[in-house]
């Protein structure tokens, strides 16, 4: 297959999310025989026109002068280079600033995109950002011949908003082997003495429902919100919690071992997302030896199942901290890292995606011969 992949501000990964997707992704279609095209932003770090086999196409990305407009001519330039190329697939990652483009995309090639998560939903946009967020869901999904949604919250929604089929294909993890407790002591906490959080700090990721239940629990362990707080609602977090010395907002760690080290470390590790597919860092977090409090939703529910403990409001998270130690939910850990091998790692999501590609380009090929 000649696989195109757009949505991303390119690779090697220098950004996270679907940028590290289609890193793993573009390897493995390589391995395979596949000639994988990914399109760069002009701003990306990585100036090669080739990576571990990747064929990359760098596309004038005005993001850095424009802001979110340069978002949508980004697009706008790299479908324009699709159309000159041959490829047998294109593969969307996301939709929100390519689908007003949609018409645009390759005749002749068979259109797949991840419908990500439910971006319409989240609060932090204003009304008209999220009624358009929703119309371009609409958009792609008209614009597109096959969809995959990475969570069945996602799929349900696809379906019953639309009526459109859509191929469950959620994201990966790679499992956490090497604990090494030295790498948490610059956080002054000790091992299984702290619980934490990884997030946005963002409304939808329930920080402030979690952070009320750590102030109620009255426990004095150790809370450390993990994530950008330079923001205008990290202030308001900082300012309504600043009493509660034991709750530390201690910024974004970028670096993956260290990370992996804290949550394998913890005691309790919340996750509050309540909007979004399969989420990246709950997987992680999986990956990594945590023992999951997660918000008590179906995106959450569909990938712990019964190996989590869930949280609806600040009081379930206080009785939570009061009452839970990770060492009597051994086995919560154990399997999820086991699902994590078995269900989610990278190895069986890169071939999740290429069989169904393979099988796109089969049904399409079939109904262009009748």
């Amino acid at each position: 297959m000649n696989i195109g992949i757009l949505g991303t501000r390119g690779i090697p990964n220098h950004y996270g999310g679907f940028e590290q997707f289609a890193e793993y992704l573009s390897q493995y279609l390589v391995t395979e025989g596949d000639e994988v095209y990914v399109y760069n932003s002009h701003t990306h770090p990585y100036q090669e026109t080739t990576w571990k086999g990747v064929h990359l196409i760098h596309q004038k990305d005005p993001e850095d002068q424009l802001g979110t407009a340069g978002q949508f001519l980004y697009d706008l330039n790299c479908i324009r280079d699709a159309r000159k190329r041959d490829f047998d697939v294109v593969l969307q990652l996301g939709y929100t600033s390519s689908s007003v483009w949609g018409k645009l995309l390759p005749k002749k090639a068979v259109i797949v995109t991840n419908m990500d998560g439910l971006e319409w939903k989240r609060t932090k946009f204003s009304k008209p950002v999220r009624r358009f967020i929703k119309f371009a869901e609409s958009l792609a999904i008209t614009t597109s011949d096959f969809l995959i949604a990475d969570s069945i919250g996602i799929q349900e929604h696809l379906q019953s908003a639309y009526g459109a089929t859509s191929q469950y294909i959620p994201y990966g993890a790679h499992v956490f082997k090497t604990p090494e407790v030295a790498k948490i002591e610059a956080y002054d906490v000790a091992a299984y003495g702290y619980n934490m959080l990884v997030a946005r700090l963002e409304p939808e990721n329930s920080i402030e429902v979690i952070l009320d239940g750590v102030v109620a629990s009255g426990s004095p362990m150790p809370f450390l919100v993990i994530g950008n707080h330079n923001t205008a609602y990290g202030a308001y977090l900082k300012d309504k919690f600043k009493e509660a010395t034991h709750i530390r907002f201690v910024g974004g760690v970028y670096n993956l071992e260290v990370l992996n080290n804290l949550r394998y470390y913890s005691n309790l590790y919340f996750h509050g997302h309540t909007v979004g597919g399969t989420n990246p860092s709950l997987l992680e977090a999986m990956a990594s030896g945590a023992l999951l409090v997660a918000n008590d939703n179906i995106f959450n529910k569909s990938i712990l199942g019964d190996e989590a403990l869930y949280f609806s409001d600040a009081s379930d998270v206080a009785e939570s901290i009061t009452k839970v130690e990770k060492k009597r939910y051994a086995h919560f850990v154990d399997r999820n890292r086991n699902k994590i091998e078995e269900v989610y790692s990278w190895e069986l999501i890169n071939k999740q995606y290429r069989e169904y590609m393979l099988s796109c380009l089969a049904q399409a090929s079939k109904v262009n011969q009748g």
